[in-house]
């Protein structure tokens, strides 16, 4: 990610949007796994080169870089990163677009519209770091906010036939769209819930519902792996390629419920996620490239489309395989200590 890819899309560090949003995330969740402070140098300087990009759109996608705030106003007691996450929070939960069932209405940064469509990206791209910044300020309301968002998206991606989440919602014509159950969309929430009740829980409980709702994605998530160790791309498509940064976001998801008591500590869990991982690791190259990442995937006119959309390194994709293996050597370490 310390490359220079400047004007590449999906590997350009120095933007201000979800891509990069999820790479500084990750590196985040590294140095804190890890004990790397050379990591939160780094997002510090990221920051102060990046930060005037910041303001150009207020949208869903261009939140995901300020989850990294709350952690590094603690760390270096800066009132500027307090302050500006502060400011962020308030223009979700006052004027950010919602949907007429009052959740957050998917925005991106490019001129596009997706009026009245919730989208599961929504729930780390933008309730991640409202959760994070409710625990910064201890405030509730935020907080609660949070905590409404996840279960509103539960309620309406869940398929009820199959446990997984489709990728998203028409509020307006009352349907799933495509209705593909998209593996990185399930991902996006496997993987953001147990950070978003981490940071809120001390706060207020999280309602029984939205727990249930969670135990049973994770549930029916691992149903769906196939047999290789990955989920395919959708995941009810076992014949549709292999997707690395889904399965990553998955199993990192599973080792995070489970330390978070989530979901139980089980052998069935364990075994799943760490089959993921070494089914990643050989797409992991020397230098640290990560293959098999589908590309930015809006949801697409046909569950056929899904598998047309074409392969290439992206920061999600390195953002979510570095939070799988931090992960990994965390919990390895707590078992040996």
């Amino acid at each position: 990610m310390t490359k220079d890819h400047a004007g590449e899309w999906g590997m350009d560090i120095d933007q201000w949007d979800w891509v990069p949003g999820v790479g500084v995330i990750a590196t985040l969740e590294y140095g804190e796994a890890v004990g790397r402070p050379e990591a939160m140098s780094y997002l510090e300087r990221w920051i102060a080169r990046n930060k005037e990009k910041a303001g150009q759109a207020k949208v869903i996608n261009a939140i995901a870089p300020f989850a990294i705030f709350p952690a590094l106003y603690r760390l270096t007691g800066d009132e500027s990163y307090r302050e500006e996450a502060v400011r962020a929070a308030e223009w979700l939960v006052s004027e950010a677009p919602r949907t007429r069932e009052e959740a957050f209405e998917h925005t991106v940064t490019e001129n596009v519209a997706f009026a009245e469509q919730v989208w599961a990206d929504t729930v780390f791209m933008a309730v991640l770091f409202l959760a994070r910044t409710a625990a910064m300020v201890g405030d509730e309301v935020y907080a609660k906010e949070a905590q409404r968002q996840v279960l509103i998206h539960l309620r309406l991606l869940e398929d009820t036939d199959s446990g997984v989440l489709f990728h998203g919602w028409n509020c307006g014509s009352r349907d799933h769209m495509s209705a593909a159950r998209w593996t990185r969309a399930n991902a996006w929430i496997a993987a953001g819930v147990p950070l978003i009740l981490k940071e809120t829980e001390p706060l207020i409980p999280a309602p029984g519902e939205l727990r249930e709702r969670y135990a049973r994605l994770m549930e029916a998530l691992v149903r769906f792996q196939q047999d290789d160790g990955l989920w395919s791309t959708v995941m009810d498509r076992p014949n549709y390629y292999r997707e690395t940064s889904g399965s990553a976001g998955i199993a990192y998801g599973l080792l995070k419920a489970m330390d978070g008591g989530l979901i139980p500590y089980e052998r069935r869990f364990k075994e799943a996620a760490d089959r993921a991982l070494q089914a990643i690791s050989p797409f992991i190259a020397d230098d640290g490239t990560v293959g098999g990442v589908s590309g930015g995937t809006p949801v697409m006119e046909s569950v056929e489309a899904y598998d047309r959309v074409p392969i290439y390194p992206t920061l999600y994709g390195q953002g979510l395989v570095l939070m799988l293996l931090a992960e990994s050597i965390r919990q390895e370490g707590d078992e040996r200590d």
